[in-house]
């Protein structure tokens, strides 16, 4: 794609990477679910001094700036034809932290939990806290002035804003924090931009007539939740105006600004201390949603810390989810409705006493039908499944989708069940279905109707139902956003809910503070109609684009793409944990994030007029830094699996513009070991020499710094022909189970085969090695999706009839193994389908076999030693991802004194072949850095780790010279001899 005028322009002016060439490759937030506008270039500041640099370009030069951190924008406040300016990268510090006084100064990019993992150690936090809290930003928190699950408590972002540094659109620098009457009066007094800016809110915030107006006209003042508009109406509750003992204090109005009055540098923040240690859940269940709705009042009663609601519609989507499939535990038959309600005390009777009371009253009412009780860990686990409310709504499968449009109004709660009543009978004009959830406790429901914006009916539908909602918010007085914002989705309805008065005195605010209209213009004034600029173009066909994996559960390759609503998990750090996305992880750019690469897939895939929408080089330039790691299936709450997209797009891109030589040979390394394993003491030596070794990666475009893997003496195949029926006599005590002998193990790491087919006879297990062909990964991870293909339809046809509950399949190497759970399930005929099903359910990692087996009873911890052992695991991507890590836990742990714990690792950064390549070297030990290798490091020597993937195993060695154990290696060498 061609750079714009505007960004030649900045790449001439400006030095240093200040601006990055993203230009129409990605869209930046959850904006993107609605709203289509690109941004003429990307402006990332390392600190304010930049930020001035780019203040003085956009007035130079006639254009705006949208100011962008991550995690919090649902309105299309961060859409534009402007410069985006991502503070995310490097104004991300935490600069000050006062624990006698409770405040905490940071830049605008600092994550919220990164935040409150900081502030443990001091016994505080900051109390809002959204449901994207493990991506969302402290500067997009005070530009919504954002709320979150325990509001009921904390409030909202604008209540815990002490002050608030920034710089004014003529690039002053000004703070703005509490003042008294003799300080506010000081700064009426000059001609600077600051005190025009004060002499403006005096002249409007003094008029009697205005005063009345906004009070009569604005949200009814004891709902927490009110964000419409600029917030005078806080303002003028103040001892300036009001009689009062509030100060007056800027940065109220800034809370909820939205971007659009100044650019925020630094923030400074009340924090609160934490909440007492004794914590339980009570998870309500509903036969109907208007059960919930009242029963709200009555856990309102007993003072909760939050009250959390999720109806029928997205529980169901959340079994379509294989992280939130876990989350499920606590679920009992189809409830309606689940009200989520948590308390917090200082004692467990307390909180015994509080739960048995609330379920009686409930009983009483006649509200509820299951009230399980959650404490401990498992809090974690429902709250998970509540923040990923968001993201899972895209997995409704078609066109039709739960839409941003009315999520956020919010009433008095005692209101509440009369609003939502009032609110049916207007979806009932459209014949709408909608999604209900979260913050009942606080009045405010994200109410999503179901619409196809792809249609011109249901886009006009979009229009008259938030219009609509505006009218009903008005009769009840209440707040159009929560804590959304009112960004282009509400700003039109802004008059029609505080009147066309108080609109005025908003837009004459808006032209003082920002008069050259620089600052994020369009949103909250003058926005433009709310269905204008969609990211779809209403009536347009989707493209019917024919491809080699299945994609018919997503209704084709465009509407998996269209999974990704830009929620920005996947801008998760390592400090958060997780695996999403090792890339971004370890560089923090945009580019290299899931939604990047879902949305530059979606974006050319829909608008290409090439007869191969794949042949982009763009695509193939994003897509590179993808590590295949698999987590973004499950870590995504919208399972968005860029790992199968980009083995799908490299197939296709491969078919216009060929194979590239070192892919083919990574693809075909099985067949070249084939080779090899004829005479390997020969093929090791010129892989090992140093000489050779190097000259062959060079040609290759394997960097010189990593050591190539080495053949086996004997293939495990030749030993099992030659070997396994001489020295293992056959002790079937415990049952039958197929062996699949990868590629990997079989010519690479032939001995953990072995010990394997020994750990497991010894164990009374007969093991079977049916005829099969390689797993076909290499393949896969190349894009060599039609050679995958034949393998996986050949290995399904070999081993159909054969793999059963009782004789199930067993694997060694993760990726390989799972190829069978995940990948074939998709490649495979229709005809072959139901028989890769089962082989699929059938499958297991040799961890998850010995685990189950372990739980039947049919291992015996008197088979091994009981000599104290400590290990610490390191788990391979695809088995997070696809599995889990718990099962190698568990069978590592059970010999008597064996105590093993898991590396809060991601991905290890090695992924096949990827940390080989020459140009990928770097960033493969990067992402190892982050975690992994510091953790190894400070490990004891005599702590065994473990590391069940072969590609793991090799990084952990080029990074920190220790070796690393396949679970199978220790636990056959815990055996009892």
């Amino acid at each position: 794609m061609i750079k714009s005028k505007i960004f030649a322009i900045l790449s001439k002016q400006l030095e240093g990477d200040l601006f990055t060439d993203e230009i129409n490759r990605i869209i930046y937030s959850t904006d993107a679910s609605v709203y289509k506008e690109k941004p003429i270039a990307v402006a990332r500041p390392r600190n304010k001094n930049d930020i001035k640099k780019l203040i003085k370009f956009a007035k130079e030069n006639k254009t705006l700036l949208i100011p962008r951190t991550a995690g919090t924008s649902l309105a299309g406040q961060v859409v534009g034809n402007g410069i985006i300016v991502d503070v995310s990268k490097y104004m991300n510090k935490i600069l000050e932290v006062n624990p006698e006084e409770k405040w905490v100064r940071v830049e605008p990019g600092v994550i919220l939990d990164e935040l409150n993992i900081y502030l443990k150690q001091y016994n505080l936090f900051f109390g809002p806290e959204t449901s994207t809290s493990n991506c969302c930003m402290i500067g997009g928190m005070l530009g919504n002035n954002a709320c979150g699950s325990h509001s009921i408590i904390y409030g909202s972002t604008r209540e815990h804003t002490l002050s608030v540094k920034t710089l004014l659109s003529d690039g002053s620098e000004v703070e703005f924090k509490e003042l008294s009457k003799v300080e506010f009066n000081n700064k009426l007094n000059g001609t600077t931009l600051e005190n025009k800016i004060y002499k403006n809110i005096n002249k409007i915030l003094s008029d009697n007539e205005n005063k009345k107006t906004i009070r009569n006209e604005y949200p009814e003042s004891s709902i927490k939740r009110r964000n419409t508009g600029y917030a005078i109406d806080i303002l003028l509750e103040t001892e300036m105006f009001s009689d009062i003992n509030e100060k007056f204090n800027f940065s109220k109005l800034l809370a909820g600004s939205e971007g659009t009055l100044t650019f925020t540098t630094e923030i400074k923040l009340n924090l609160v201390p934490l909440p007492p240690k004794e914590k339980v859940i009570i998870c309500v269940h509903f036969k109907t949603l208007e059960d919930a709705l009242h029963a709200n009042l009555i856990a309102l009663k007993y003072k909760p810390g939050a009250v959390e609601l999720m109806d029928n519609k997205i529980l169901d989507l959340t079994k379509g989810n294989i992280e939130q499939q876990k989350n499920r535990f606590f679920i009992k038959d189809e409830p309606a409705a689940i009200l989520i309600i948590e308390f917090a005390r200082d004692t467990k009777e307390e909180i015994n006493k509080i739960a048995i009371n609330l379920e009686s009253e409930m009983h009483e009412n006649g509200y509820g039908y299951y009230f399980p009780v959650i404490t401990g860990e498992d809090i974690n686990r429902v709250w998970n499944l509540r923040k990923a409310g968001l993201g899972v709504l895209s997995n409704m499968p078609g066109d039709a989708k739960p839409v941003s449009v009315i999520e956020d109004t919010s009433v008095k709660v005692e209101l509440l069940p009369d609003y939502i009543s009032e609110f049916k009978k207007n979806l009932k004009k459209y014949k709408l279905e909608c999604v209900y959830h979260a913050h009942i406790g606080s009045g405010e429901l994200h109410l999503r109707p179901i619409l196809n914006l792809k249609e011109k009916k249901d886009v006009e539908i979009f229009h008259a139902i938030a219009k609509d909602t505006a009218n009903l918010v008005k009769k009840f007085k209440g707040s159009l956003s929560g804590e959304h914002g009112d960004g282009r989705l509400r700003g039109e309805f802004i008059p029609l809910v505080i009147g066309e008065h108080n609109y005025n005195l908003l837009r004459e605010i808006k032209k003082t503070w920002d008069p050259d209209n620089i600052f994020n213009p369009e949103k909250i004034t003058d926005t433009p109609k709310m269905n204008t600029n969609l990211r779809y173009f209403p009536g347009k066909p989707i493209k019917d684009i024919k491809t080699y994996f299945d994609f018919s559960k997503t209704q084709g390759i465009i509407r998996a793409t269209e999974k990704c609503n830009g929620s920005g998990d996947c801008r998760k750090t390592e400090i958060i944990g997780g695996t999403m996305c090792p890339s971004y992880m370890a560089t923090k750019d945009e580019n290299n994030s899931t939604r990047a690469r879902a949305n530059i897939l979606r974006e050319i895939l829909t608008n290409s007029e090439k007869n191969n929408p794949f042949n982009h080089k763009e695509i193939y330039e994003i897509m590179d830094l993808c590590l295949s790691c698999k987590a973004c299936k499950s870590e995504c709450p919208s399972s968005v699996d860029v790992a199968k997209l980009k083995a799908e797009f490299l197939q296709q891109f491969y078919d216009s513009n060929g194979i590239p030589f070192r892919s083919r040979l990574i693809a075909n390394i099985t067949k070249i070991n084939s080779i090899g394993a004829i005479a390997p003491f020969i093929t090791n030596f010129f892989m090992s020499n140093p000489i050779t070794s190097k000259l062959m990666m060079r040609l290759i475009g394997f960097s010189t710094k990593r050591r190539m893997p080495l053949l086996n003496n004997i293939t495990l195949k030749k030993w099992v022909t030659k070997y396994y029926k001489q020295l293992i006599p056959k002790k079937n005590t415990s049952g039958t189970i197929y062996l699949f002998i990868d590629e990997f193990t079989n010519y690479n790491d032939s001995d953990i085969g072995i010990k394997t087919i020994l750990l497991l006879t010894k164990l009374g297990y007969e093991v079977k090695i049916p005829k099969h062909v390689e797993s076909g990964r290499t393949y896969l991870s190349k894009g060599l999706v039609k050679e995958a293909k034949k393998i996986a339809i050949k290995n399904v046809q070999l081993l159909e009839g054969l793999i059963t509950e009782e004789n199930p399949l067993i694997g060694i190497e993760p990726s390989a193994i799972l190829s069978f759970r995940d990948e074939y399930t998709e490649l495979v005929n229709s005809t072959l389908q139901e028989t890769a099903n089962n082989i699929s359910k059938n499958s297991f990692l040799i961890d998850e076999f010995l685990a189950r087996e372990i739980e039947k009873g049919k291992i015996k911890k008197e088979q091994f030693t009981d000599k104290l052992k400590y290990i610490k695991l390191h788990g391979h991507c695809h088995q997070k991802a696809l599995s889990s890590t718990s099962a190698t836990l568990k069978v590592l742990s059970f010999p008597e004194n064996y105590y093993a714990d898991e590396i809060p690792s991601g991905c290890c950064g090695m992924a096949g072949a990827f940390g080989y390549e020459k140009e990928h070297y770097d960033i493969s030990m990067q992402i190892g850095e982050l975690v992994l290798f510091p953790e190894i490091r400070k490990t004891k020597s005599e702590t065994i780790i473990a590391a069940p993937g072969t590609s793991c195993r090799q990084q952990i060695k080029d990074g920190t010279n220790r070796d690393a154990q396949h679970p199978v290696e220790i636990l056959y060498d815990a055996l009892v001899k």
